[in-house]
């Protein structure tokens, strides 16, 4: 016999889209939190129709998303204070939750994360490489072990902007 929590509507998800300086950002949020911030031509973007209904720009958490996002892009916001939900696997939260304590300014190697997890390079790069909510858990702040800008999902380009906005040429831990 179905219980009450069997018969519970699944959260209902919305979306907005933000200009910024680089491009179009996504925003995905289900109850109240955020599930998913998405640059244009991301690698390992979800299909748009995955997003849900048009959201309300002036709701939660998308307005505040936005005034958050507008002055991390001014260079007037270091740290992030959103709802966060992203959806992954135990390991992928856990490289991702470790992703959050990256300061604002600083970079850290593949060989880093993977020794803040307790893993292995390789398995931290594929999860940072899934995370869903770009640029607010930083996967743009995970560099090479030399020092070269590899592997980000919204391109080259966009992650030494954002290194760049952060004031950081390649600073590691």
């Amino acid at each position: 016999m179905p219980t009450m929590n069997d018969l519970m509507t699944p959260a209902i998800t919305r979306q907005v889209t933000l200009p910024s300086p680089i491009g179009p950002l996504t925003l995905v949020a289900a109850d109240g939190q955020l599930t998913g911030l998405y640059m244009n031509a991301q690698r390992h973007r979800p299909v748009s129709e995955t997003f849900g209904l048009p959201g309300d720009p002036a709701d939660e958490p998308f307005a505040s998303a936005a005034r958050q996002l507008g002055a991390y892009f001014a260079g007037q916001l270091k740290a992030f204070d959103l709802p966060l939900a992203p959806a992954g696997t135990p390991f992928q939260r856990r490289v991702w939750s470790a992703l959050l304590t990256i300061p604002y300014g600083r970079t850290w190697s593949y060989a880093d994360l993977a020794r803040e997890v307790g893993s292995a390079s390789r398995a931290v790069g594929l999860a940072n490489g899934k995370n869903p909510i770009a640029l607010i858990i930083p996967c743009h702040r995970v560099i090479g072990s030399d020092g070269s800008l590899t592997g980000y999902g919204g391109g080259l380009d966009r992650k030494r902007y954002l290194l760049e906005l952060e004031g950081n040429g390649a600073v590691s831990r």
